[in-house]
C-alpha cells in the first residue's frame, strides 16, 4: 500500500473516530502535549522574542521529530501505518467536540438559560460572557465554529496531505502554542511573537481551503464569495478573516463588530454588513455546514496529494 493510500484511508478512519467518538475527558494526546509546553515554558521564559522563539522550535519541533520517528518505525507494515495515521488524525481534530460545545450552548439558548449559555461559552472561545446578551452568545459560537473549522479540521489535513502524521501532529503544535502562548498579554506580546507568527503561516493554506468550500458548501455561494472578497481583509487575523467572511455570507449573517477578550474590548469590522443579525438557530446552521467542509476538506486533500503525486512521478519520467 503507497503512502498515498495509507494517507487516504487513515485521514478517513481518524475522521471517523472522531465522529464516532469525539475527545477523551481525560488524557487527550494535545492536553499531554499542553503539559509539556507549560513546563518547557517555565524553564525558558523571558520577556525576549528570541527565547519566545526558541520555546517554539522546542515545542513544534519535538511533535514534528516525534511523528517522524513513528512513522519511520512503521512504514515497512502498511497496516501499522495506517493504523498511525489513523490514531494521529482523530488526535489532532476536533469536529465533534466543537460541535457538541457548540450545540450545548445553542439548546441553553433556545430554552432561555441565557447564564447556563454564558457559562459554557468558556469551553469554547476566549470570549468575555458577561459583556454577551443571547444574540452576542450567539455570534461567538458561529463566529468560533467557523475559525476553529479551520484550526481544529481543514488545516490539519491539509498538513498531513503535506507531510503525513509529522505535518498532522505539526500543525496542532503550532496552533496549540498559539492558543497558549500567542495572545497579546503583557506576559507573552514578546515571548509569543514566534509562535503567533508561525501559527499564521501554518493556518494559512487552510484558512484559504475552508473559506472556499464555505462558499462551496453554504446556502449562499454567492454571498459567502461577496462577503469574502468585501470584508476578510478588515479582519486583524489573517486566516480569521477570510474564513469568518466566507461563513457570514454563507449563512446570511452579520459577524464581527464589538468584542470584549479579558477584559480588553476590540471594535473589529462588521462582516457581510447586509446580512441579518445571528440568531441561536444559526448556531445548528453554522455547525451544520462546518461538517459539510470538513468531508468536503477530505476528499479535496486526498484527491490533492493523489494528484500532486501523479505530476511528479511524471515529471521524473519525462
Amino acid at each position: 500500500m503507497g503512502a498515498d493510500r495509507v494517507f487516504a484511508y487513515g485521514a478517513a478512519a481518524g475522521l471517523l473516530g472522531d465522529l464516532l467518538f469525539g475527545d477523551p475527558r481525560r488524557g487527550h494526546p494535545v492536553a499531554v502535549f499542553g503539559l509539556a509546553t507549560g513546563a518547557v515554558e517555565r524553564a525558558l521564559w523571558r520577556d525576549h522574542r528570541g527565547w519566545g522563539a526558541l520555546h517554539t522550535a522546542v515545542c513544534a519541533g519535538g511533535a514534528v521529530a516525534l511523528g517522524a520517528v513513528a512513522a519511520r518505525r512503521v512504514r515497512p507494515c502498511p497496516a501499522a501505518s495506517l493504523a498511525l495515521t489513523a490514531a494521529a488524525t482523530w488526535a489532532v481534530v476536533g469536529g465533534t467536540s466543537l460541535a457538541r460545545e457548540a450545540r450545548s450552548i445553542g439548546r441553553a439558548l433556545d430554552a432561555g438559560d441565557v447564564e447556563g449559555a454564558r457559562a459554557r461559552l468558556p469551553h469554547l472561545c476566549g470570549r468575555d460572557p458577561q459583556a454577551l446578551d443571547a444574540d452576542g452568545i450567539a455570534r461567538a459560537v458561529v463566529e468560533s465554529v467557523a475559525e476553529n473549522t479551520s484550526d481544529a479540521v481543514v488545516g490539519a489535513l491539509v498538513w498531513g496531505a503535506v507531510a503525513g502524521v509529522p505535518g498532522l501532529l505539526g500543525f496542532r503544535a503550532v496552533n496549540t502554542l498559539d492558543a497558549m502562548v500567542g495572545h497579546r498579554s503583557p506576559r507573552y506580546r514578546r515571548f509569543g511573537w514566534a509562535s503567533a507568527r508561525l501559527d499564521d503561516v501554518a493556518g494559512w493554506p487552510g484558512a484559504r481551503l475552508t473559506a472556499v468550500l464555505a462558499a462551496v458548501a453554504g446556502p449562499d455561494p454567492r454571498g459567502a464569495v461577496r462577503a469574502r472578497r468585501a470584508d476578510a481583509a478588515a479582519h486583524p487575523s489573517p486566516n480569521a478573516g477570510p474564513v469568518e467572511a466566507s461563513f457570514a455570507g454563507a449563512l446570511g449573517v452579520r459577524l464581527g463588530g464589538t468584542l470584549s477578550y479579558g477584559g480588553r474590548v476590540e471594535h473589529r469590522p462588521v462582516l457581510n454588513s447586509p446580512g441579518r443579525a445571528v440568531r441561536f438557530e444559526d448556531i445548528e446552521r453554522a455547525v451544520r455546514l462546518s461538517r459539510r467542509v470538513s468531508g468536503l476538506a477530505l476528499g479535496v486533500t486526498v484527491a490533492g496529494r493523489f494528484l500532486a503525486r501523479r505530476v511528479l512521478t511524471k515529471g521524473r519520467l519525462s
